[in-house]
This record gives C-alpha cells, sequence and structure tokens, in this order.
C-alpha cells in the first residue's frame, strides 16, 4: 500500500468518526495495585464509556477493589506477563472510539483524559503524553532515565523525521480504528505482528507503538502531561534493563528488520498464488470457422493505400539536417 493510498484511508476514515461525542475506554494494566487504585479512579472524568482492567496475576485483591470502585469495570485475566502483554488483551477488548492508556500506579494523572481526547477530536490520530512539552514535567525521573530517553527520542526522530519530545512516556491516547496499523510492522503488510504479545511484553510497548504511528503516516501529536511518583509500592522499571530492551524495540522495528522477518513469515506460510485456469480447448463442432477471403493478386494490391513521397522517386523523403522532413512550401509543420 502506497503513501498515498495510506493517507486517503486515514482520510475517509476520519470523516466517519464519531467527533462530536466519542467514546473513551481507559485500558489499565495491573499488577497488585490495589493499594493505588482508588486514588487513581477518584481522579476518573465521569463521562468515560467503559474503564478495562487487564490483571497480571495479581495477588493484593487488585480485581476485588477496582469492582468495588467501579461495578462496571471489565476485568480481563492476563495468561502471559509484562506490561505491553496486558496492554495488547485491553486493546482487542475496547468497545469505544477512543482508547487511552492509563498506569495503574498513580504516576499519570486522569484528570488529564480530556486534554487526550480534545487533540484527537481536533484531528490528530495518535496523541503522545510528554513530560518534556511545555506545560509537562516529572517528578519521579531520574538523571539517568532523563538522559537515556533523549538519546532514544533523537534516535528514533532521525530515523523516522518526526519530532517526539518523549519517547518512553505511558498516557498515550488514539482513536480506536488507528489499532490495526498499530498492530503492522511495515504499512501495507499483509501480516500483523505476530504472537500474543504484538507491541512487545514489557516497558517498550510505548516506543513500539510511537514508532508504528510514525511508519504508518499517522497524525501523531504531543500534549504535556505532569508525572508523578507511584503511591504505593516499588516500580518494576529498571532502568538498565529496559533501557536495552527499548533499544532492541527500535532495531526491531527498523525498515531492514521489519520486512526480513515479514518476508520470513510470508514463506512460512507457503502462500501460493492464485493462476486461474485456462479455458479448456474447444472441440471441432465449437469451433468457429470463417470462410478464406483470396483475392487475386491484382484486386489486393489496390487494396493497398499509396504514398507519394515529396520529392517524387518513391522513397522516403531523406533529413534536411535539422532533423525534420523538408515540407513543399519550405516550412515546418
Amino acid at each position: 500500500m502506497s503513501e498515498h493510498a495510506v493517507r486517503a484511508a486515514s482520510a475517509r476514515t476520519q470523516r466517519r468518526r464519531n467527533t462530536t461525542t466519542p467514546t473513551v475506554s481507559v485500558i489499565i494494566p495491573a499488577r497488585n495495585e490495589a493499594a493505588n487504585l482508588p486514588a487513581v479512579i477518584a481522579r476518573f472524568p465521569a463521562d468515560l464509556f467503559e474503564v478495562i482492567l487487564v490483571d497480571g496475576h495479581s495477588t493484593d485483591g487488585t480485581v476485588e477493589v477496582a469492582r468495588e470502585l467501579i461495578p462496571a469495570v471489565r476485568v480481563f485475566h492476563q495468561e502471559g506477563r509484562g506490561k505491553g502483554d496486558a496492554l495488547a488483551i485491553g486493546f482487542a477488548a475496547a468497545r469505544g472510539d477512543v482508547i487511552v492508556m492509563l498506569d495503574a500506579d498513580g504516576s499519570a494523572d486522569a484528570v488529564e483524559i480530556p486534554r487526550f481526547v480534545a487533540a484527537l477530536v481536533a484531528g490528530a490520530d495518535f496523541v503522545k503524553g510528554s513530560r518534556f512539552a511545555q506545560g509537562g514535567g516529572s517528578s519521579d525521573i531520574t538523571v539517568t532515565r532523563r538522559l537515556g530517553n533523549r538519546a532514544l527520542c533523537s534516535l528514533v526522530n532521525r530515523a523516522y523525521g518526526m519530532s517526539y519530545t518523549d519517547l518512553c512516556y505511558g498516557y498515550n491516547a488514539f482513536w480506536a480504528d488507528c489499532l490495526p496499523l498499530l498492530r503492522l510492522t511495515w504499512p501495507g503488510s499483509p501480516l500483523a505482528a505476530s504472537g500474543s504479545a504484538p507491541f512487545g511484553t514489557g516497558f517498550e510497548v510505548e516506543t513500539t507503538l510511537n514508532i508504528r504511528a510514525a511508519k504508518a503516516g499517522l497524525t501523531v501529536w504531543e500534549v504535556p502531561s505532569f508525572e508523578r511518583p507511584r503511591i504505593h509500592g516499588q516500580s518494576n522499571l529498571n532502568a538498565i534493563r529496559d533501557g536495552l530492551r527499548i533499544l532492541r524495540a527500535i532495531w526491531d522495528e527498523s525498515p531492514g528488520r521489519a520486512l526480513r522477518r515479514e518476508r520470513t513469515a510470508l514463506a512460512g506460510l507457503h502462500l501460493t498464488p492464485h493462476v486461474p485456469a485456462l479455458p479448456a480447448s474447444p472441440g471441432p463442432a465449437d469451433r468457429l470457422v470463417l470462410p478464406a477471403a483470396v483475392l487475386p493478386t491484382g484486386e489486393f494490391l489496390a487494396t493497398v493505400p499509396q504514398h507519394e513521397s515529396l520529392n517524387g522517386n518513391g522513397h522516403a523523403p531523406a533529413l534536411n539536417g535539422n532533423g525534420h522532413a523538408p515540407t513543399l512550401n519550405g516550412r515546418h509543420q
């Protein structure tokens, strides 16, 4: 699929979107976040369409707390592990027009959700929260994480011609109709990313989504967001380990790697192109026999048009040196 075709399809989709009163699905991946959920849910806007909690083998009553606070919450139990795997489950289950990713530890403020939705309604396909955009900030990020984020962000911007200010922040929102494009490792691919975790299993999920949004030609906007320290418990984030995972995700999403994986996957499917069968040869009774029209030689030559050359010698006129044939009046037509 060409870039023009992708953009045309995106324009047609935008015209069908419910930009007047879009329904919002909030996806919360959680593992042992029972102590944090009350503070997180207390900040929710009142007009959310649905809240989806993907529980990652919690043992502290996370699901029970969520159901007590939001009786209509939709709960899915994660079979695999990791944030990326949990978000993939939530994305697949979402029924709203807009999907919002929200952490369960209290680091992101749900009060900012209308800011993300407003940017989508205004024309964006994918909206990234940024701690480094004007009006954003963080009271949690360390110097090491800040420098690592800056280096990785510069690498992605240079590779894909983007102007991201934040690459590794988990507060994002997008139109649900963009999900099929975000599942592709390359635009126009006949294959979506395979496996139970098509966006990765860990904290590289945000980077993967940001890169695929760029490759798909989506309209990406950034909105300022403020990050706070988690309220209770210990973070599962490790700057060195997860930084290397993010670097690996950038490498895996590079054009050469993505296309090689796709060719390998297609070869594994043993796809055989469909070749329509040729029509059966007609039998003697089905053949259309035309009578041969045989003309005497004289009559045949009389049917051939005779062309008189300009110089009267029966030969094609010679070029006059300027690349044109001479004309009767000396002027070129």
